[in-house]
């Protein structure tokens, strides 16, 4: 946990911001893999750790603006538990920890709901993203389980947004924490990256150093030689000499803030010349994106100048043809590049992605596009000092989506489709960092990854 005055403040903060009313915040509970003694691995709820910082299950928060109050709710450790997890904290000991001065049993949660809305008192709660939550707001709340994401706060959400956007220090730290436990993964598995192992071998060797680190995985590792497909969590193929494997992965700090970096990489350590072509045409367009991210700089005009340079370059190729720019503004490189350039990372790895994609990324000023690539980017708005990003484009040959637009002629005046039926099993490339926008500029967070051709080269052993 971070020093309990963060906590402090922030929901000092968020009673300013909602003005009135109370705020409820529902912690997650353990979710059974197949019986109730075996649970998945728990994870709590990002927004109760951004403002409790408690990281276990049975946990529910109350900020009361209207009586400037805090009330952790909870289950203090049976017998039981003792048994199986050893000697607990107290309730009241583990509030303190996050700066709430008040406690009470989770069972009284309901009664202290039910006097609120006697009172006429408005009852903040955010969408809701596991079923049993959604049934436990119904319950608590007196709404049809099926009904309660109808009746969430807008204002909370906007106020959870704007708080949990830009990030302080102790949190750039986590995220630089998780990125650097990442970067001991990718140079452990650049090494391994040998014709006749399976995918799998190196997504464990890999997984296996973010466990020894203390840490877990912020999201299911897609690690796949099929990159023309964006992810694969299959990991069943055996390398082959000449092909590319995408890994795009990232650890998630003991405190649950997310990295998210991903890696091209040849088998055995040598790119083919129509590989290095291509890498080296991501490469430049990922360069010239963390460049021009600055605060002011709208996060959708990176997003179109990296797909103007992935334009450009396959222009250069013979892949496309025509007007660069007219391409680029009809969406002919979501062919090649069909997915935003990056997206906000912080508690989670798309962060904030519950609360609604187009509340954090857009505005009444920029609105989300419905063209195809462009539909897909995450986050649109201008650039502040304190957010991180990440910047990741990539090149990718989709059998489905080419033999798809090929049939119906979409963009013939831009993609030259028999130069382009070459590189039906060429596979795709992405390169992904995370970012710093700072006072000025920007910067990527973390030691260095190697993302180089000749670095790569070296970390393979080639």
């Amino acid at each position: 946990m971070f020093a309990s005055d963060i906590y402090v403040s922030r929901r000092k903060k968020l009673k300013e911001e909602i003005h009135s009313g109370l705020a409820l915040f529902m912690g997650n509970e353990e979710s059974p893999r197949n019986f109730p003694a075996n649970p998945y691995k728990f994870r709590q709820d990002s927004t109760f750790l951004y403002f409790f910082g408690l990281d276990s299950p049975g946990l529910a928060g109350i900020v009361n603006a209207d009586e400037d109050q805090e009330i952790l709710f909870g289950r203090e450790a049976t017998a039981e538990d003792v048994v199986w997890a050893g000697p607990q904290p107290l309730l009241k000991d583990r509030a303190l920890l996050a700066g709430v001065g008040k406690t009470l049993p989770l069972d009284k949660l309901e009664a202290y709901l039910k006097k609120a809305k006697q009172q006429k008192r408005q009852i903040h709660y955010l969408p809701p993203y596991r079923q049993e939550i959604s049934i436990r707001l119904g319950n608590l709340l007196g709404i049809p389980a099926a009904h309660v994401g109808n009746f969430t706060s807008l204002t909370l959400i906007k106020a959870v947004i704007r708080q949990r956007l830009v990030k302080i220090k102790e949190e750039i730290d986590e995220i630089e924490r998780a990125v650097n436990i990442t970067r001991d993964m990718y140079l452990a598995g650049m090494k391994i990256c040998k014709s006749r192992i399976y995918e799998r071998e190196i997504v464990g060797k890999m997984e296996g150093i973010a466990i020894a680190a203390g840490s877990h995985m912020a999201f299911p590792t897609a690690l796949t030689m099929n990159a023309g497909y964006l992810n694969n969590f299959q990991y069943g193929n055996m390398l082959e000499k000449g092909r590319l494997v995408l890994c795009d992965c990232g650890a998630e700090s003991p405190m649950h803030y997310a990295s998210d970096i991903t890696r091209t990489v040849p088998v055995d350590g040598e790119f083919t010349r129509k590989q290095k072509e291509i890498y080296e045409i991501v490469l430049k367009a990922q360069l010239q994106a963390i460049q021009n991210m600055k605060p002011g700089v709208k996060f959708r005009d990176i997003h179109m100048q990296a797909a103007r340079t992935i334009t450009c370059g396959l222009k250069d190729l013979g892949l496309m043809s025509g007007d660069i720019d007219e391409a680029v503004e009809k969406g002919a490189y979501a062919l090649f590049f069909p997915h935003g350039v990056g997206h906000l990372v912080g508690l989670d790895v798309h962060d904030m992605e519950d609360l609604g994609e187009d509340l954090v990324g857009y505005n009444t000023n920029i609105k989300r596009s419905d063209q195809f690539g462009l539909a897909q980017l995450r986050y649109a708005k201008a650039l502040q000092e304190g957010l991180v990003l990440t910047a990741e484009p990539g090149i990718y040959f989709n059998p489905t989506l080419f033999d798809r637009w090929k049939a119906q002629n979409k963009y013939s005046d831009f993609i030259n489709y028999n130069r382009v039926e070459k590189y039906r099993n060429f596979g795709g490339i992405r390169i992904e960092d995370d970012v710093l926008i700072t006072e000025k500029s920007s910067r990527i967070l973390g030691t260095h990854i190697p993302k180089t051709v000749t670095e790569i080269a070296n970390c393979t052993g080639k």
